[in-house]
């Protein structure tokens, strides 16, 4: 799927109007493609399948008996910078820190593939709840591993910034993926 960026500056000066301000006048008149073309960077992640982003960063290294399937071995990566936008208002989620762990199954991933699956991930219209599911979901399909666990941390603006209007308010989700909801142990070392 492509993003139509034509059809996000009609519908971005509709909006304009809608508002009732003139789409023409000076400040706007460059609004609807400036909108187009950070929507076509932002929601990037919209134009890939979950197997796709999975085979877009499947660059992995063997473990050469290093990481035994059995292994209580984990990698973890904290505080992953993120932002995505709630499909619920089209609002930022910001402020937002992604943690991924996992064990690893015979082969290790590079750790700079987590973060960027972490941001294609979040560059979909999202639920903080379905990112952590479809982090681990890919994590999953290139690590080769059962057991991964993804933590969010993040602050949504439909909540500051409208609405109930509750500025210090955070939201938290873990998602969890084989030893890691088996064994409450693993928990402890992440440090949460």
């Amino acid at each position: 799927m492509a993003i139509d960026k034509e059809a996000i500056k009609r519908h971005i000066r509709g909006i304009l109007e809608a508002l009732g301000d003139d789409p023409d006048r000076e400040g706007l008149k460059d609004t609807p493609d400036r909108v187009a073309r950070m929507y076509e960077e932002v929601f990037e992640g919209m134009n890939y399948t979950n197997d796709e982003i999975a085979e877009m960063f499947n660059k992995t290294f063997d473990g050469e008996g290093d990481y035994a399937t059995d292994s209580k071995d984990m990698v973890i990566i904290k505080d992953i910078d993120v932002f995505s936008y709630c499909e619920h208002h089209l609002a930022l989620m910001y402020d937002m820190k992604v943690t991924v762990a996992y064990i690893p199954a015979g082969k290790v991933i590079g750790i700079s593939k987590i973060a960027r699956i972490a941001d294609m991930v979040c560059k979909r219209l999202q639920l903080q709840e379905r990112i952590g599911v479809e982090i681990a979901e890919i994590m999953q399909k290139t690590t080769g591993s059962a057991d991964v666990a993804v933590l969010i941390e993040g602050c949504h603006s439909c909540m500051t910034a409208r609405g109930i209007k509750k500025n210090t308010a955070k939201t938290y989700t873990t998602t969890l993926r084989g030893k890691f909801k088996e064994d409450g142990s693993l928990m402890a070392r992440l440090g949460r």
